[in-house]
């Protein structure tokens, strides 16, 4: 099975300035207008514009306000602070409080487009320390 990751934003330029400072990617293929693909995670990230109000399914429209959604993206950090003051700086916002656990440390922040985000550090045996 191969991952791909899409993600729908109404401002492409806007959002690969985000996430290719947030995250260390770098913008690779482009798709005319409308995409373009961001590598430098394990699955290649792609960036779809998409006007809000536009139809997403059937019955319902894109609408990029904060949206609660049971599918995020986590990213994996070596050193957590570092991480979330380059992705605030990038133009994301801190949600909660760094939370400690005994797999690692986790915060959570939303994009300016209302899609949610985690910055996770592991450490001693990572999700290990919880595995049954």
């Amino acid at each position: 099975m191969h991952l791909l990751i899409n993600i729908d934003v109404p401002d492409l330029a806007a959002a690969e300035a985000l996430y290719t400072h947030a995250f260390g990617l770098a913008a690779a293929r482009r798709f005319g207008d409308g995409g373009v693909e961001l590598l430098g995670a394990q699955a290649p990230i792609y960036l779809l514009q998409n006007a809000a109000g536009s139809g997403a399914t059937t019955d319902t429209q894109r609408d990029y306000t904060r949206h609660w959604t049971p599918v995020h993206l986590d990213v994996v950090v070596e050193s957590l602070e570092p991480a979330l003051d380059r992705a605030l700086q990038a133009g994301l916002v801190q949600e909660t409080s760094i939370r400690e656990t005994n797999w690692g440390r986790i915060v959570r922040l939303a994009d300016p487009w209302g899609h949610g985000w985690c910055l996770l550090q592991f450490v001693n045996r990572g999700y290990d320390e919880i595995a049954t």
